[in-house]
């Protein structure tokens, strides 16, 4: 599971997905767009409905990419313990977050019961240190019950998993993986003053973005 705002959904998105799909040789990666997110100003969001029609469009081509609406279909904020219990028959879930995410887990609604029912893919986010035995880190470990990080064996480039089969363990993974400095306030800045996000996202989503002048002032 790859949750998110998609506020907008770009190349950064894609390829963290797929680069972690092919290094944990994941069945799928399902993109959870947040109908409400509860760390997020609304002002800041397009309409949930949007963001989800532009995550379906940027995973179309993706086989082993899915957007659910999951969050869309329930009422209030979009808490992902509630998400992870109604995604609990789709079979062993991971749930992809950034470091800084990661750092700020116990805040989130019952944390241990996240960390219960999908295995942490943590990801640092490229330009800012993360470091795994850092005080920091190791307190949320133990606050959530769970062992030290596995690392990615080649630094999250394809390369899998280093010690014994994932399925053997609950332990979070720590993966490297390939990244864009692609910014979504400097997408949706671009959008509202009319400039090129060509390169930065599919196609389809920018002409869906200019189609119904997402992020302009009026929107």
């Amino acid at each position: 599971m790859f949750g998110g705002s998609f506020n907008p959904i770009h190349f950064g998105h894609l390829l963290v997905a797929d680069d972690i799909a092919e290094t944990l040789a994941l069945d799928r990666v399902l993109f959870v767009p947040a109908a409400t997110p509860p760390h997020k100003p609304a002002a800041e969001l397009a309409p949930a409905a949007h963001r989800f029609e532009m995550a379906r469009l940027a995973i179309a081509e993706h086989p082993r990419f899915e957007v659910s609406d999951v969050e869309l279909r329930r009422q209030g904020p979009s808490y992902t313990v509630d998400t992870l219990e109604a995604l609990r028959g789709r079979g062993d879930l991971h749930l992809i977050i950034g470091s800084e995410t990661f750092l700020d887990l116990l805040s989130w609604r019952e944390p241990r019961r996240v960390a219960a029912l999908a295995r942490l893919v943590v990801v640092p986010r490229t330009g800012i240190a993360f470091a795994p035995e850092s005080p920091a880190a190791k307190k949320v470990l133990s606050e959530l019950g769970l062992g030290p990080f596995r690392l990615s064996a080649d630094g999250g480039r394809g390369g899998g998993i280093s010690g014994p089969p994932l399925k053997e363990s609950t332990d979070p993974v720590l993966v490297a993986a390939a990244s864009l400095p692609i910014s979504g306030s400097d997408l949706r800045k671009r959008a509202r003053e009319g400039r090129s996000l060509a390169y930065r996202m599919p196609a389809a989503v920018a002409a869906y973005i200019r189609e119904h002048g997402l992020y302009r002032p009026s929107a």
